[in-house]
């Protein structure tokens, strides 16, 4: 999986710059990196630690000063890899706004009463966590993911970052890139990473992959349908 072009940068001041990102700043996919075939099928846990937990991160990569990337949608309309340098300056300051406009790759609304919590099946599900840039209704930012990815994948490591961000005042390095198995529509799952820079780890490190799955739901990941066990 590649980088297929750049949809924007923003740097601390909120400036929004179209193309390439600077000379020095070069744009690293893990789907590029990681032995997608090493991961293991879905157990019963929602994610699995990958590298040894050990990101992927160049030390050239690694700054303290606070940015969001984000990739421009492929040719099938599916999200790419999302890097930032979380600080608080870039932390949201307002509530979150609707997303219901937003049909990411392979959407479907689609209820399962009882079988899933909250009944819904699909999430749009930020890559980078609102509460860590305060990027909402961003189309490169927001993937088709079960309500289990969102909640019991993502979330506590979104909820580590945020905490450490908030106590700390420091920056935390920090890459989603989601899984799509050939020219499926839905991501098998997404690899999060994330190193705390000014402690160079001490606080904050990890490489996990967590599975885009909902337990007793069988999902078709090549257009989003599905079914329950």
């Amino acid at each position: 999986m590649s980088v297929a072009g750049y949809n924007y940068y923003h740097d601390i001041s909120g400036n929004t710059f179209d193309g390439q990102l600077g000379k020095n700043f070069t744009v690293t996919d893990a789907a590029d990196i990681a032995q997608i075939s090493d991961i293991p099928q879905y157990q019963g846990i929602p994610y699995v630690i990958i590298n040894g937990n050990e990101p992927y991160f160049e030390e050239s990569e690694l700054t303290d000063k606070s940015f969001e990337y984000y990739s421009e949608l492929d040719n099938l309309g599916r999200c790419g890899v999302c890097i930032a340098s979380i600080g608080e300056d870039i932390m949201p300051k307002e509530k979150r706004g609707s997303i219901g406009m937003i049909k990411p790759s392979g959407w479907h609304t689609v209820r399962y009463d009882g079988l899933v919590e909250g009944n819904y099946l699909y999430n749009r599900c930020h890559l980078i966590g609102f509460q860590l840039a305060g990027e909402n209704a961003n189309v490169s930012n927001l993937i088709t993911g079960t309500r289990y990815l969102n909640t019991q994948g993502m979330l506590p490591f979104e909820n580590a970052v945020a905490e450490y961000v908030k106590t700390t005042k420091n920056h935390v390095m920090y890459r989603v890139s989601p899984i799509f198995e050939g020219d499926n529509l839905v991501a098998s799952g997404v690899i999060i990473e994330a190193l705390s820079v000014e402690d160079a780890g001490a606080g904050i490190k990890f490489n996990v992959y967590c599975y885009n799955v909902q337990p007793d739901v069988v999902i078709n990941y090549q257009n989003g349908e599905s079914f329950a066990q």
